[in-house]
């Protein structure tokens, strides 16, 4: 029994090679990322591509990032956290209170609300930009944190999914117990939905945190000031101004060539693979459990 069921086919065998290719699509980009940056400009161009470099190389690299204006990439990092975490309590706060108000409650014009929200998921960020924008600039907080932070309280698909949580993972005999005991609607929510909810807003955390941390073109519009920039539209204008990347834009005062541009992406990326790692296990665990609630 158990050796035929762990017989290789030729079907086996297509979808494992089927696989291994995604698996290699996916993983040498990131592998030749990792080794870049330890190699100087010249060896990127003619030596081998998955070789590596030298230690010193990478000092060498990440010293002239550093650098740069006088090492304004740490204030960018640290507007990144900022604006990550800031958007990220706002969105899963928001998200999760409303998500279980249209689950547990008839609102008037609830499947209104539904359906805007579907729509909110559908369309084009970039198309909200520039509303966003007048909307913020009309009371006076463009170039701010809060221009940044503000619109990703709006969180359509984290409303939507909590809808669908609380919806399907939500007895209703606990909260018509909470009831009875007499806890209010926001006590209901506090010590009934709160803690069921868990996976949940760690899975909204995750997504929020990662969308925000790569938000490139609503700080690139809102934010004027270099000092106010996040990572990636900082390291982006870093990259536009490389003359390795755009020869025309002629000569630089600073060594940033290919491995100081491929250290910069590594920059934007790490934060999020730690987080990921991290929380891989956490989360998929909070959410086989949630699912099967009830």
């Amino acid at each position: 029994m158990s050796s035929h069921r762990h017989r290789v086919t030729p079907l086996r065998a297509l979808k494992g090679l089927v696989l291994l290719g995604f698996a290699v699509f996916c993983v040498v980009p990131l592998v030749w990322l990792l080794l870049a940056p330890t190699k100087t400009d010249a060896e990127l161009v003619s030596g081998a591509t998955m070789s590596f470099g030298s230690f010193d190389q990478l000092a060498a690299a990440a010293r002239h990032l550093m650098d740069y204006n006088d090492g304004v990439l740490v204030q960018w990092a640290w507007n990144s956290v900022l604006y990550a975490v800031g958007s990220l309590v706002l969105s899963v706060g928001s998200s999760v209170l409303a998500g279980y108000a249209l689950a547990v409650t008839h609102l008037p014009g609830r499947r209104l609300l539904l359906v805007l929200t579907l729509v909110g998921m559908l369309v084009p960020p970039t198309a909200l930009v520039l509303p966003l924008f007048l909307e913020i600039n009309a009371v006076q907080l463009t170039n701010t944190a809060l221009s940044v932070i503000l619109p990703a309280a709006f969180y359509p698909f984290g409303t939507y999914l909590a809808f669908i949580y609380f919806s399907t993972s939500m007895p209703v005999e606990l909260l018509e117990a909470g009831r009875l005991d007499g806890l209010s609607e926001a006590g209901l929510f506090w010590h009934v939905a709160r803690p069921l909810a868990t996976p949940l807003m760690g899975l909204l955390a995750f997504f929020s945190f990662v969308a925000n941390w790569n938000n490139y073109f609503l700080p690139y519009v809102m934010l004027s000031e270099e000092a106010k920039y996040n990572l990636p539209v900082g390291l982006g204008a870093v990259i536009s101004g490389t003359p390795a990347l755009n020869p025309a834009n002629g000569g630089s005062f600073l060594p940033i060539t290919r491995p100081e541009v491929a250290l910069a992406g590594l920059i934007i990326v790490l934060p999020i693979a730690v987080v990921f790692v991290f929380c891989q296990r956490y989360l998929v665990r909070g959410i086989l459990s949630g699912a099967t609630k009830g």
